[in-house]
This record gives C-alpha cells, sequence and structure tokens, in this order.
C-alpha cells in the first residue's frame, strides 16, 4: 500500500475508473449476446441491434475498446441482421 498522499489518491480514483470500465465492457458484451441469441423473427430484434451497436459506440468512445474492434464487431452485428 502507499505512502505517499497522491499515490493513495491515485489507488482509489484507479479502482473507481476500474469498476466503471467493467460495468460499461459487461454492458456492452451483454447486449452484444442478447441480439445474437435473439430470434430471427423476434418482434424486438431491431432494438437489440440498435442497442447492441450503440453500446459498442459507446465504449469505443470511452476508450474501452478500440475503433477497429468496434467497427469490427458492428459489421458482423449488421450481417446477422439481415
Amino acid at each position: 500500500m502507499p505512502v505517499i498522499k497522491s499515490a493513495i489518491e491515485r489507488v482509489k480514483t484507479n479502482e473507481k475508473a476500474n469498476k466503471r470500465n467493467a460495468s460499461q465492457l459487461s454492458k456492452m458484451r451483454t447486449a452484444v449476446k442478447k441480439f445474437e441469441k435473439a430470434d430471427v423473427n423476434a418482434d424486438n430484434r431491431e432494438e437489440l441491434f440498435n442497442n447492441a451497436v450503440s453500446a459498442l459506440d459507446h465504449a469505443k468512445s470511452k476508450g474501452l475498446i478500440k475503433a477497429n474492434t468496434a467497427a469490427r464487431n458492428k459489421s458482423r452485428l449488421a450481417k446477422l441482421n439481415k
């Protein structure tokens, strides 16, 4: 455990950020999985697709995933949505 005050504060900040990032990643993965597991003829399939794409964009904008990863995943989901 750090002794210097600024280092103690950084530890606290990093823990908070880690929880926030893990939560956002989990939400993104859940949204993608919900869309992938949805029935082809499901009524809310378009809504699930939009939620998944939105979650990917949000994760990309927050720096949780890289831009190419988000683009690749969105492309893959769009192919499934047809």
